[in-house]
């Protein structure tokens, strides 16, 4: 199983690596979603640790249709990730119509290689996951972060499944969104996933409405850090111990 951690900090990283996280995904600003890291976090963490470092491509929070301007950031922020020798990007382009921007994002894999890229969680707000699943093939991506198109990826797993079988081999399909030690065995045998992506931070109250959100504070928590413990990282690997999925 391959295991991706999202960390905003140096400090976080170095516990992610020391648990033996398959990965981490550097992001900034959790509270948003995440936003592309400053050159000098990612230069410091890719100097403390050995595992694969992703760097999410990301101006700014809210939506993802992003104009010319934003668009050269993207590419600027790419040529400089790969400068400071990471493994991967982490991105995603929308329409104003909430589909998949096929050519820009095509335009930004091209760019971005050799790395390799992850198409992240603004696939989950398009309104049809399975044309949306294709174009995000056509872009070239490696892999697609989804819980689903719902809340979190628990409530999801049968759109998450449903999206691995028809991807086959064209491309990873990663579970993410609300991932835990409690659940991640339960939803890896339910979708077949063998890549699984989580923040361990906590999770939103029982009764929150069912629908897709990218950030996990609230107004009472907003101010509060977040992070990784190496104790669990290494809990939520245990967890999945032994486990059997389809593949």
């Amino acid at each position: 199983m391959e295991v991706e951690i999202c960390v905003d900090s140096l400090e976080s990283a170095i516990a992610a690596a020391r648990g033996e996280a398959h990965r981490i995904e550097l992001c900034s600003a959790l509270s948003e979603g995440g936003i592309t890291p400053s050159f000098g976090l990612i230069q410091a963490v890719r100097d403390a640790i050995d595992i694969d470092v992703y760097v999410i491509i990301r101006p700014r929070g809210g939506d993802f249709v992003y104009s010319e301007h934003e668009l050269r950031v993207m590419s600027n922020d790419i040529l400089e990730a790969k400068a400071l020798g990471v493994n991967g990007v982490v991105l995603g382009l929308l329409t104003p119509e909430e589909t998949v921007d096929v050519a820009r994002t095509r335009a930004l894999v091209q760019l971005a290689r050799p790395l390799s890229v992850t198409f992240h969680r603004a696939f989950d707000t398009c309104e049809d996951l399975d044309s949306a699943l294709e174009d995000v093939i056509a872009c070239g991506a490696d892999r697609l972060l989804t819980s689903g198109g719902r809340f979190d990826a628990s409530r999801g797993c049968r759109q998450i499944a449903r999206l691995r079988e028809a991807a086959g081999k064209r491309i990873q399909i990663m579970a993410g969104g609300g991932v835990r030690p409690s659940n991640v065995r339960q939803l890896v045998q339910r979708t077949g996933v063998v890549a699984v992506h989580t923040s361990l931070n906590a999770r939103a109250d029982a009764g929150e409405r069912d629908s897709v959100r990218f950030t996990n504070t609230s107004k009472t928590d907003a101010a509060a850090p977040f992070t990784i413990h190496e104790e669990d990282v290494r809990a939520f690997k245990a967890a999945l111990d032994g486990i059997s999925a389809k593949v």
